[in-house]
């Protein structure tokens, strides 16, 4: 049985370091840099934005929300019915469970319409939960991500380095 449990952890361990630490991406425009500023949804659309965006949550340790939000997106674009149960399964340990380390923070009620819809799980089954750490971090961490340095900095070096060319 130990052994059993060793090797499912070993083969998560190797699922989860397939996601990457940042999405691929071209260098954002000064122009899309500045409109992170007017938008959240702007922010969120952008691949350059998300990873920015992502770093900064790194510095709050609160980049399971981005995790969780990707993984969700993730989920959505998947057909495969055996994908969709394995993938929401791994969403469901890595961010829902309350044993996780990368626990989302989600009221209860979201939580009772997730562990119902775990029981034949959908590309949809936590769309819920996705709006509610969407909103957290919209109203939460995005008005700091604006006056961060991480921003203003990137903000400064796309605004400098077009001034010169």
């Amino acid at each position: 049985n130990e052994d059993r449990e060793r090797a499912w952890r070993a083969s998560r361990e190797t699922k989860l370091e397939t996601i990457p630490n940042c999405e691929a991406c071209a260098k954002p425009t000064p122009e899309e840099v500045q409109g992170w500023a007017q938008s959240f949804d702007k922010l969120m659309k952008s691949p350059a934005g998300r990873n920015v965006f992502r770093e900064f949550l790194r510095t709050e340790y609160s980049e399971e929300n981005m995790l969780f939000w990707l993984a969700c997106e993730e989920l959505k674009t998947e057909c495969n019915k055996h994908t969709i149960d394995e993938k929401a399964r791994m969403i469901y340990e890595d961010y829902i469970s309350i044993l996780s380390p990368k626990e989302v923070s989600l009221d209860s009620r979201v939580r009772e319409v997730i562990n119902r819809k775990m029981q034949e799980p959908s590309s949809h089954t936590f769309d819920d939960a996705q709006l509610q750490i969407y909103t957290l971090m919209h109203r939460d961490s995005y008005p700091r991500f604006l006056n961060s340095a991480i921003y203003k900095s990137l903000l400064q070096s796309v605004s400098h380095s077009s001034s010169e060319s």
